[in-house]
């Protein structure tokens, strides 16, 4: 308003609104930054960054000329080391941007794929065996699909059980799944570094939350020490969820509405592929022969 003032003309209602939209547009920006950072390793940093800009207004203010010309002089240096820095909070911002931009092309057949998913999650929940399955969305995986041995065979329950039998050669790492189709096996993923997760989460849990603070994929996360099932996605993970539960959260976050259904169990699935075996005293007696 000082500005148009000294202008020497009274700010019209268009002036006035078009100052409330740049405030509304500055706060929103400033808010969906800080929601960002939340929860990650760049809110420590971006704290040590106020600290010295105030120490450069301090400077400026108390005309302390070898501090202020120090930092003037490193001030077009620390801009690239911050882009450096939050290289990957940066590259997730405009991932999430992009994904709001343009409309949602979730296929049928990626929804399709998490059935199996969840029946090999609750196999594997009762049998404690470890495992880390990664649903691709609209970021590729390429990168971490080529560092595991390629696959590219249809999804099923039997190919998940087969994968992470723990004498199967690839069990270890994580299986990436795009489509309807297991594009690799025994894959390697980046490590979350986020100094806030719990210290008792291990090298399997922290994949899976590094994969999703990368990309927008989804990851199945079973423990191999206590068979509690956990789901990550974005960079947080909810764990010791059972299976209905995982039925549901990726039933909203792939788009697809599925009725609920009771989950078959381990005996459940022996019986089907005719492995059930008969208990001593339940051989049929003379009359049901």
């Amino acid at each position: 308003m000082g500005q148009w003032l000294a202008r020497g003309r009274v700010p019209q209602a268009t002036d006035l609104a078009t100052a409330v939209i740049d405030i509304l547009l500055v706060a929103l920006l400033i808010y969906e930054f800080l929601k960002l950072i939340r929860g990650t390793r760049a809110t420590p940093m971006l704290l040590g960054v106020f600290v010295l800009a105030a120490a450069f207004i301090a400077a400026r203010f108390a005309e302390l000329r070898t501090l202020d010309w120090l930092m003037t002089t490193l001030l077009p240096y620390g801009i690239f080391a911050l882009i450096v820095v939050f290289a990957s909070e940066i590259r997730h911002a405009l991932a999430r941007l992009g994904r709001k931009l343009t409309s949602s092309r979730s296929s049928a057949a990626s929804a399709e794929s998490y059935d199996d998913v969840v029946l090999a999650a609750n196999l594997f929940s009762q049998n404690q065996t470890g495992a880390l399955m990664v649903i691709e969305r609209e970021i590729g995986l390429r990168t971490y699909i080529e560092s595991g041995v390629a696959l590219d065979a249809h999804i099923s329950y039997d190919l998940l059980a087969t994968i992470f039998r723990p004498s199967a050669p690839l069990h270890d790492g994580a299986v990436i799944i795009q489509k309807d189709r297991v594009a690799a096996a025994a894959c390697f993923l980046p490590l979350s570094i986020n100094p806030i997760l719990s210290t008792q989460l291990g090298t399997r849990h922290r994949a899976g939350i590094g994969i999703t603070e990368e990309s927008d994929a989804i990851a199945v996360i079973v423990s191999e020490e206590t068979g509690a099932i956990s789901v990550a996605v974005g960079g947080q993970i909810e764990r010791d969820i059972s299976p209905e539960e995982l039925r549901e959260r990726l039933s909203v976050l792939l788009h697809r509405h599925v009725p609920a259904s009771t989950l078959p169990t381990t005996q459940d699935h022996d019986i089907e592929n005719g492995a059930f075996h008969a208990e001593p005293g339940d051989e049929p007696t003379e009359m049901e022969r």
